[in-house]
């Protein structure tokens, strides 16, 4: 895809990797559409935008269809069309699984699977009826093909974002609508605070741990929130399902393959 022209979703686009890959968007001539539930970090980025190209910025909470659908809305009246959706809004949270609370488990899905989910509901229809040179893109994770202990929710969503991606993949093939899914290690971005955006109604800012990226047992090398852009970029104009960050990664898919294969003798 020649993205000059093109006009482009991106959910929790006013930080870490959604912001790079609007910038990298935005100097290849891209056309956005900044959703944020930070409204506070979505003004500048919008404004700062806006001196490279056409973007409008709409405050969104992807765990609520109804935010979504006003997301599709205002995109498609500002601009008539969307040929890539970046669905990468995600948040964060650690400790080991039996002493997750039910708020966790809902905010870890509401944010990391619903909120892919409601992308699919309130876009592709649309998107699906322009025939091929469209591009969906959702941000899961390492830890959704490989889990990491102490990431029980969050595996559990990323596990249902790869799964998502891949039933797309097969179903949208006679449409041309290119389906892609992010599976990125650490990456330096906001998600280690994401907590401060966690509403009152799941605990609030002050519930449950963030993630610290400094513990030993998370595995991969730390990379910028542009290194992970420029692979979303290179993944748009040139497509493929899986998109990966870290070479690292793959001796332990391997690894999990590999067992999954032993299981059968």
């Amino acid at each position: 895809m020649d993205v000059r022209g093109k006009v482009a979703v991106i959910t929790g686009g006013a930080s870490g990797i959604g912001l790079a890959t609007a910038t990298r968007l935005a100097d290849a001539g891209a056309r956005l559409v900044l959703a944020d539930i930070d409204a506070a970090a979505l003004a500048p980025a919008t404004a700062e935008l806006s001196t490279r190209t056409d973007v409008i910025g709409v405050e969104t909470d992807v765990s609520l269809r109804a935010s979504v659908e006003d997301l599709a809305a205002a995109a498609f009246e500002r601009f008539g069309t969307v040929d890539i959706a970046f669905f990468n809004a995600g948040v964060g949270t650690t400790g080991p699984t039996i002493e997750a609370s039910h708020a966790d488990w809902e905010w870890m899905l509401g944010v990391n699977l619903w909120g892919a989910i409601h992308g699919v509901e309130a876009f592709l229809p649309r998107m699906a009826e322009g025939g091929a040179g469209r591009h969906v893109i959702f941000t899961a994770s390492f830890a959704g093909l490989v889990a990491n202990a102490d990431l029980g929710p969050y595996s559990v969503a990323k596990y249902g974002v790869v799964a998502l991606a891949e039933t797309l993949h097969r179903e949208m093939r006679e449409t041309g609508l290119a389906i892609s899914v992010l599976c990125p290690m650490i990456v330096r971005t906001n998600i280690e605070t994401s907590h401060r955006n966690r509403p009152a109604s799941l605990g609030g800012p002050g519930a449950g741990r963030d993630v610290d990226f400094s513990d030993p047992s998370l595995a991969g090398s730390m990379i910028t929130a542009d290194d992970a852009a420029a692979v979303v970029l290179r993944g748009i104009q040139s497509p493929r399902l899986y998109l990966f960050t870290h070479q690292e990664c793959r001796t332990m898919v391997a690894r999990r393959f590999a067992k999954i294969d032993a299981d059968f003798e």
